[in-house]
C-alpha cells in the first residue's frame, strides 16, 4: 500500500478501524480483497448527504457508482427519501423497453448504502456526533446552504454544495471566506463545469475563434414549478371585478372601483403615475390564494417542518411548498435563475474571464409592488441584463438572461433550419461568428460552419475531467485531483446570478450600479437590503 494513502487517511482522521458503526473499516491492500470494480477502503471517502432525496440522491448515486461510501444521511422528510430510494432500484431503460443492468445495479447499491447509513434530521447534531466523515454533500433547499456549509467547513469537512451556492450575495462571500480560511476541499454542484463541451468552448474563446465577444444570450424553460402566485392563506380574499371593463371586453383592463392599497384605481403606480398593473392580475393572485387556502393542513407524519424552515421566517405548512416546489418561493429558493443559472451562465463567465457585473437591470411579469408589497414567489417570467467591464484586451460584455418561456432574438449567422432549443441554451456573439450551446455546456456548435475546420486545429489547453463531478470532488479530498468548481470560483459565479434577483426586487426596469469591491449598490440604497437576509433565531451563520 502506498504510504501516501496512510498519511492522507491519518490526516482525515480515519486511519485503521473506526469505532462508529457507520464507518467501521480497516485499510488493507487492494489485492487482498480485489475483484473487478473493487474499490479499496483507502480509496474511499466517507460522505454525509444533507438533503438525501431529490438532487442529493442524484449526487449520492454518482458517489456510489464511483465506489464511495455514503455513510450518513440528514433529511427532514424520510418518507419522501424512502419513496425515492424504492424508485431508484427500478431498471432504467437505455433503449425502448430494454432494462439497463448497470443502472439497476447502482440503484441497488444506493439502496443498500441508504439502508445502512446513520440517519439524522438535524445537520448540527450530525456534525457534532459524526467525526469520521470526510465530506458533506449539501443538497437542501437554497435557503439552508450557507448555514450548513459554513458549519461543515468549520468542522473541517470538505463540502459539495448544490447550486445555487447560497440564497444571498453576502452568504456567497461568507462561504468563499470560510473555504479560504479553513482550507477544506470545496465544490459547487454545477456539473457542466466538468463537461467536455464547456471546456472546449473555453478553448475556442481563448483562441479567438469567433473574435472579440461583446454579447451573450442565455435562456431556460424554467420555472417548471409554481411561480407568480401568492402565499396560501386562510382568508377568503377573492372578490369579483367591481369596475367597468375599459378595453377588450372581458379580457381587457379593469379598473377596480374604490382603489387599491395606495389609493389609485389599480393599486400601486409605476413611474409617471401610470397604473402599475391591471386589475385582472391582482384578481388572479387573490383567486389563487383562495383556492390554496383549502390545502392548509398539518405537516405529514415524518416531516419536520421547523427544520425545513431553518433560517427563514416561519410560515404554516402547505403541500404546495414541499417537495420540489420550494424553488419558486422567495423565502427558500432563487427561482429559475438560481436553479439553472449555474448550468448556463457558467460557460460565458469562465470562457470570457468575467468578474462581477458593473450594472444589472431586470424586468418581469407581475412581481413585487405590481401585485404585493412582499411577494411570496418569483415571477412567471423575467429577463435580466448584465453589463461587465473590459478585461485586459477583452471588450465589455452585455449578457442577457431569459426565463419562463421567453426567448432571445435569433442571432446572425444561425442557419434558418437551426431551431433554438426552447428547453434552454445560450450563445456567444463574436465579430467572426457565434457559439451556440445547450444546457450544461453540452453540444457546442459554431456558425458559420466554416469555423468548425479551424476549431479542429485548436489544441486542448483546458484539462478534461474524466470522472463525474462528484467523483472529481472525492478524488480531490483524497489528494488525487483539483476540484473542478471550487468555491473561490463558484462564489463569484453565484454572486453574479443573485445580483439579477437583487435587481428584480429593486424594481422593474431599474438599472442598478454595483460596486463589487464594497459589495454595494451605489445608485439605489434601497437595493442593498436584498444583498443579505435576516436569520431566524438559532440559525445565524
Amino acid at each position: 500500500m502506498d504510504n501516501n494513502d496512510v498519511s492522507r487517511r491519518s490526516f482525515l482522521g480515519t486511519v485503521g478501524t473506526v469505532a462508529s458503526g457507520a464507518f467501521a473499516f480497516t485499510i488493507v491492500p487492494r489485492h487482498v480483497l480485489g475483484g473487478p470494480g473493487y474499490v479499496a477502503p483507502s480509496d474511499r471517502v466517507n460522505v454525509a448527504i444533507v438533503g438525501a432525496g431529490g438532487q442529493g440522491m442524484s449526487n449520492a448515486r454518482a458517489l456510489v457508482a464511483g465506489g464511495q461510501n455514503v455513510a450518513v444521511l440528514v433529511d427532514v422528510d424520510y418518507g419522501f427519501v424512502d419513496r425515492q430510494v424504492a424508485n431508484s432500484t427500478r431498471p432504467r431503460p437505455n433503449a425502448p423497453n430494454a432494462p439497463n443492468p448497470q443502472q439497476a445495479n447502482v440503484g441497488a447499491q444506493l439502496a443498500d448504502q441508504y439502508a445502512k447509513a446513520t440517519r439524522y434530521a438535524d445537520f448540527r447534531v450530525m456534525l457534532e456526533k459524526e467525526k469520521g466523515i470526510d465530506g458533506v454533500v449539501i443538497a437542501t433547499p437554497d435557503h439552508g446552504h450557507a448555514v450548513q456549509a459554513i458549519a461543515a467547513m468549520q468542522a473541517g469537512k470538505a463540502v459539495y454544495v448544490q447550486k445555487p451556492l447560497t440564497w444571498s450575495v453576502a452568504e456567497a462571500r461568507a462561504l468563499a471566506a470560510t473555504a479560504k480560511r479553513t482550507g477544506v476541499v470545496t465544490q459547487m454542484g454545477n456539473q457542466g463545469h466538468s463537461f467536455d463541451g464547456t471546456r472546449q468552448m473555453v478553448e475556442w474563446i481563448r483562441a479567438g475563434l469567433i473574435g472579440p465577444v461583446r454579447e451573450v444570450h442565455i435562456w431556460t424553460n424554467r420555472p417548471i414549478w409554481p411561480q407568480g402566485i401568492p402565499r396560501p392563506t386562510t382568508e377568503a380574499l377573492y372578490t369579483p371585478p367591481r369596475g367597468p371593463v375599459t378595453a377588450g371586453g372581458d379580457g381587457g383592463v379593469r379598473a377596480a372601483a374604490g382603489g387599491g392599497p395606495n389609493g389609485t384605481p389599480n393599486g400601486p403606480t409605476a413611474p409617471g403615475g401610470a397604473p402599475a398593473i391591471d386589475w385582472t392580475a391582482r384578481d388572479m393572485q387573490r383567486t389563487f390564494a383562495t383556492l390554496m387556502a383549502s390545502g392548509l393542513t398539518a405537516p405529514p407524519p415524518g416531516l419536520n417542518w421547523d427544520l425545513f424552515i431553518g433560517p427563514s421566517p416561519m410560515v404554516p405548512y402547505h403541500p404546495i411548498y414541499h417537495p420540489f416546489n420550494w424553488r419558486g418561493w422567495t423565502d427558500w429558493g432563487m427561482g429559475a435563475l438560481g436553479d439553472m443559472g449555474a448550468h448556463l451562465v457558467d460557460q460565458p463567465f469562465w470562457a470570457l474571464d468575467l468578474d462581477l457585473p458593473t450594472s444589472i437591470e431586470a424586468t418581469s411579469s407581475p412581481f413585487g409592488l405590481d401585485v404585493d408589497a412582499s411577494p411570496a414567489t418569483y415571477p412567471q417570467a423575467m429577463t435580466v441584463h448584465y453589463e461587465f467591464a473590459a478585461r485586459g484586451k477583452m471588450p465589455p460584455v452585455k449578457m442577457s438572461w431569459y426565463d419562463g418561456g421567453l426567448m432571445p432574438p435569433r442571432p446572425e449567422h444561425l442557419p434558418d433550419d437551426v431551431v433554438l432549443d426552447r428547453s434552454g441554451g445560450g450563445y456567444f456573439v463574436g465579430t467572426k461568428g457565434i457559439i451556440l450551446y445547450a444546457t450544461y455546456g453540452n453540444n457546442p456548435r459554431l456558425y458559420p460552419a466554416s469555423l468548425t475546420e479551424q476549431a479542429a486545429k485548436i489544441p486542448h489547453s483546458v484539462k478534461r475531467i474524466t470522472v463525474s463531478h462528484e467523483i472529481n470532488w472525492a478524488n480531490a479530498i483524497m489528494g488525487k485531483a483539483e476540484p473542478s468548481s471550487d468555491l473561490a470560483y463558484a462564489s463569484r459565479l453565484t454572486e453574479t446570478m443573485l445580483l439579477g434577483i437583487v435587481a428584480l426586487r429593486t424594481g422593474q426596469g431599474v438599472k442598478i450600479a454595483y460596486d463589487a469591491a464594497n459589495m454595494r449598490v451605489t445608485n439605489r440604497d434601497d437595493a442593498n437590503q436584498y444583498l443579505q437576509r435576516e436569520y431566524r433565531a438559532g440559525w445565524t451563520l
